[in-house]
């Protein structure tokens, strides 16, 4: 898709687009969820979003597709985080778009959501990775939000972003290989290669 068509459907869907991230960013208030020390879950999820609309015509298939993507990505952390389950995603979803639409919005949020363990390798397995790969737009929301911890861990200096840094200077190659399907016929699978150029660069720095 052309990045002004794009653009065009970003601006023709303004008001749904707010209201999504309007109920988004209160429900992630509601469980009381914070990002970093000082910022409400809302930064976060605008920093994926901010991605989205930077990068998002690179990998967006149809028109149709555009409120379940930036759903998907608003809604992220929902399973996982604010304790919706996938019939509550669905349920949400369909308030903006049609059913098709909103299966379509679940499926990314759920790909998304971490497996349970013990620990951050258990958490993000293989049977994680296969889940992204394997869903349209959910490499594309996955490396959306590892742009935006990765930004903000190395432009923030206390000791936890620091530690982060180093965690995902480490685990960047597997992350990428990770998430990268091996079929690339689909755009909807694909990863844009200046958004992975761009967290090179951030990571490098």
């Amino acid at each position: 898709m052309q990045q002004s068509e794009f653009q065009q459907l970003m601006d023709g869907h303004a008001d749904v687009l707010g209201s999504i991230r309007d109920a988004a960013h209160a429900l992630h208030a509601s469980v009381n969820q914070t990002y970093g020390h000082d910022h409400p879950y809302g930064y976060h999820l605008d920093m994926v979003v901010d991605a989205v609309r930077r990068y998002g015509h690179f990998v967006c298939a149809s028109a149709d597709d555009v409120l379940p993507l930036f759903f998907g990505a608003y809604f992220h952390d929902s399973i996982e985080d604010a304790r919706l389950t996938y019939n509550d995603v669905i349920a949400v979803a369909r308030r903006y778009m049609n059913g098709d639409q909103a299966f379509m919005a679940a499926e990314i949020v759920y790909a998304l959501t971490n497996d349970k363990g013990r620990t951050r390798a258990e958490r993000a397995g293989e049977h994680y990775y296969q889940g992204i790969r394997e869903t349209p737009y959910a490499p594309f929301v996955k490396l959306a939000d590892r742009l935006a911890n990765i930004t903000y861990s190395c432009t923030h200096a206390d000791a936890d972003n620091c530690h982060m840094r180093e965690v995902y200077r480490r685990e960047l190659p597997h992350f990428l290989a990770s998430i990268s399907p091996a079929e690339t016929a689909d755009q909807r699978f694909t990863l844009p290669e200046p958004m992975v150029e761009a967290i090179h660069a951030i990571i490098a720095d």
